[in-house]
């Protein structure tokens, strides 16, 4: 009977759908992305998971506030993270939503799994809760959140408890053992920290407290040995301690709102619940492991075929849930606790950790688009696979490639992203990103290094052999052979190192592939093959040269494809190869050989693969990220003329007859007065007319002197209510909280750009000295500042967290 093929079972965390996902969410996903396809290419069946959590009070308070039900709030930000996913060519096996029937019945039969055992009771709680965190806290209630920054709130409700208590000893023993393997080194720190007590409180007892019968200061492990004799610490292994009681039980379900997974009602009676309880959401969540694999379900094939999870990858703010509550959860229910665990660090953007609440969030499709222009036209591929399907639907600019299809400029730049993630950061620390930085190590890494190894050499064997790959003649008589030995003891050295090299080790391995890169490209260039061109008697070592460099690129290409999919692609089919996922299916890539490209091969249709990147590509990336800021300049309003030269004038795009008007040639809008008739009266050039092509609006607006501009009042707001009117397409209705001023309604006609949703707690930029304007009966007392180009979406000037509304801007 043949052997069954190794499985392997991975999972990304379930995004929280609290904001629409960001390249730190990229990160992690693409780093599970990586690891599923090394393993899938090993010959081990694979299953990867993603997907997204949608429970909690916090969703329950957003939605309100958008004036949506949950659950239409939910599908429209999974949609996102799934809609991104596909585009970044991630090969996910499964998407588990846990507002999904199969997970609702997963959770409800882990919960009464728990209850049964005995470790699940109904008591009452009152206590500081951590709304934005979905926790409870142990700190004073008014202080900030010590993981968040938010400020805690009192709860005082009917829980039912878990006895994590009884797992503090067997969390430990699971841990040190290395049963749940926890990576990197700082995060099983943290989590034994949590899990033993603080034995800070221990070393600061005095020698009197401990017992102690001399007054000098004590070792550490002396404490220790007395607090021991105390009963203060106990103790396991040989000199391992923890602090009794240190793990307090866990509250696992809210009374206080209703958006969860219902506890089972047969439990809560027996139990003798007085309200309605929901599932605590990260039990609700953290079950989505199980559930996606059927657990709880009639078909539970998958959940047995892939039980344990080889590993669980997390963000290091995400740990304790996961290594603390997840396997005392399992081993109450008697079931196998994961076998790994680990948690990459966070992206770091001006100093500071991704979020939404600091403004300073970097989006996926920013790279996306902005990389994607670099894409090469599939038609210089011709031959290859890569044949244009689509036009890309967004506006050609500069550079762009018209004949390149959305799909291949958008995995184009998912490489470079993975690429430039991987290799800037040591996974498992925390990273810096900015575009300049991606520019710059695509250029000398993708496009100066990989990229121009490819190019001469592909191009001379089609100069030289007639696009065939010549035998190579390592021992010439009577000549001075060339030495190739340099290249294949570097190709065999790093095979061996990859070999001892762990899975997440990213950014060591592309480290090597890069030094590898180097010293073929020095081999080439000492060679010189150009030189040996031009002498027939040298026709053995020029085939000798241009050979091992296509061999070098072959191995390069085949160890690069987990994390470079596309771009390894485009390499082997000009390689003439073929496919290189037939390659990875058929196990040719798990065992590279050198000296196995086969001489003769015909190489397919050449064409460029790596564009450079000039640094322009920095301030496009910059400006789709961000509205254009507006700016003074010699006593004059001025929007900034975009870096990319075919860009459109800046000019209204909003059409609609109660809605918006440019002022002053700025970017912004308002619903302030207006001397212009209704639009079915407006003339041919009037505001609603089509805007000329030319020239730019900074070019053709009249000019305001400082003293006009100070008449402006800007001011900060946030956005509380937003809605549509009724039979107002374009419309949205705003409240908006400025400080000191109060609270005021604004109509703006944004509607076909931003959802109500959306809106719900942005901090915007308002003017607020207009003259109120009625529209549809209601009225408007002011304006919105926002940016904008010919045809294309408004985009909102938003200011962070941290700046107090109502601030006067000056």
């Amino acid at each position: 009977m043949p052997d069954q093929p190794k499985t392997y079972y991975l999972t990304t965390p379930i995004y929280y759908v609290n904001a629409r996902p960001h390249i730190g969410h990229a990160y992690t996903t693409i780093v599970g992305d990586v690891l599923a396809r090394r393993h899938r290419l090993l010959g081990e069946e694979t299953f990867f998971l993603t997907g997204t959590d949608e429970h909690g009070q916090k969703i329950e308070r957003s939605a309100a506030a958008a004036g949506i039900p949950p659950q239409q709030f939910t599908d429209k930000v999974s949609a996102q993270f799934r809609t991104l996913w596909d585009r970044m060519g991630i090969t996910y096996n499964d998407y588990i939503r846990t507002t999904e029937p199969r997970h609702k019945q997963g959770v409800q039969q882990l919960f009464r799994k728990l209850y049964e055992n005995g470790f699940i009771y109904l008591d009452s709680y009152t206590g500081a809760y951590c709304v934005s965190d979905e926790a409870f806290v142990d700190a004073p209630v008014g202080t900030p959140c010590p993981d968040c920054g938010k400020l805690l709130e009192e709860v005082t409700e009917e829980n039912f408890f878990f006895k994590l208590s009884a797992f503090q000893k067997p969390l430990l023993d699971l841990i040190e053992s290395n049963k749940l393997a926890i990576t990197p080194p700082s995060a099983r720190n943290e989590v034994l920290s949590f899990v033993r007590g603080d034995w800070n409180s221990i070393l600061e007892l005095s020698n009197e407290e401990l017992g102690a019968e001399h007054s000098e200061p004590l070792e550490v492990f002396e404490a220790f040995d007395l607090a021991h004799q105390k009963g203060l610490l106990e103790k396991f292994g040989e000199d391992l301690y923890y602090i009794p009681g240190a793990l307090k039980d866990l509250s696992i379900s809210r009374s206080s709102f209703s958006w969860g997974i219902p506890v089972p009602e047969d439990i809560q009676k027996a139990a003798g619940a007085t309200k309605p309880h929901v599932v605590y959401v990260w039990l609700d969540a953290l079950a989505n492991y199980m559930t996606a694999l059927g657990y709880g379900s009639d078909d539970d094939s998958l959940w047995q075929k892939f039980w344990p999870a080889d590993l669980h990858l997390v963000g290091k703010e995400i740990t304790r849930f996961h290594c603390v509550y997840w396997p005392a959860f399992l081993m109450a229910a008697d079931i196998a606790t994961p076998k790994a665990i680990t948690a990459n660090g966070w992206l770091l953007f001006d100093n500071a950790k991704m979020s939404k609440s600091k403004g300073n969030v970097v989006r996926s499709e920013t790279i996306l688009e902005g990389f994607g222009r670099l894409c090469p036209p599939p038609l210089a591929l011709k031959g290859t696979g890569f044949s244009p399907s689509v036009t890309s639907p967004i506006r050609e600019e500069g550079a762009l490639a018209p004949e390149a299809n959305q799909r291949d400029r958008d995995l184009f730049a998912t490489d470079v992203l993975r690429y430039f993630l991987l290799r800037e950061i040591p996974f498992g620390q925390d990273g810096s990103f900015s575009f300049d930085a991606m520019i710059t190590r695509y250029n000398a890494d993708l496009a100066n290094g990989y990229g121009n190894l490819v190019s001469r050499t592909l191009n001379m064997i089609q100069q030289y052999f007639a696009g065939a790959v010549p035998s190579p003649i390592f021992e010439v008589p009577g000549t001075d052979a060339i030495d190739t030995s340099v290249v294949g003891a570097a190709a065999i050295a790093f095979q061996k190192k990859l070999a001892t090299l762990r899975d997440t080790d990213f950014s060591t391995f592309l480290t090597e592939v890069a030094a590898f890169i180097t010293v073929v490209d020095g081999f080439i260039s000492a060679a010189a093959p150009w030189k040996l061109a031009k002498d027939p008697t040298k026709a053995d070592q020029l085939a000798t040269v241009l050979y091992v460099s296509a061999e070098a690129i072959r191995w390069i290409s085949g160890t690069l494809f987990p994390i470079c999919p596309t771009i390894t692609a485009k390499v082997w089919q000009q390689l003439g190869l073929g496919d290189i996922n037939l390659a990875a299916t058929d196990g040719e890539l798990a065992h590279l050989i050198w000296g196995g490209l086969k001489p003769g091969t015909q190489l397919g249709t050449l064409g460029p693969i790596f564009p450079r990147a000039d640094k322009g590509l920095a301030q496009i990336m910059i400006d789709l990220e961000n509205p254009t800021p507006l700016t003074i300049e010699n006593g004059k309003l001025k929007t900034p003329a975009t870096t990319d030269p075919a860009a459109p004038p800046r000019t209204a795009s909003l059409d609609e007859p109660s809605g918006t008007l440019t002022v002053g040639g700025s970017a912004a809008h308002t619903t302030g007065p207006s001397t212009t008739p209704s639009h079915t009266e407006a003339p041919a050039s009037g505001i609603f007319a089509t805007p000329p092509a030319a020239p730019a609006v900074s070019d053709a607006s009249p000019e305001i002197t400082i003293d006009d501009f100070v008449k402006v009042e800007l001011r900060i707001a946030e956005v509380k209510v937003c809605e549509r009117i009724p039979k107002a397409d374009k419309l949205l209705r705003l409240e908006v909280d400025l400080g000191p001023l109060g609270t005021r309604q604004i109509l703006s006609g944004i509607a076909e750009h931003y959802t109500p949703e959306e809106m719900v707690g942005k901090r915007i930029i308002v003017i607020t000295n207009l003259a109120p304007r009625k529209m549809r009966g209601l009225e408007s007392h002011g304006m919105l500042l926002a940016a904008s180009e010919e045809g294309g979406k408004p985009f909102l000037a938003t200011v962070p967290e941290g700046v107090p509304v109502g601030t006067r801007l000056k």
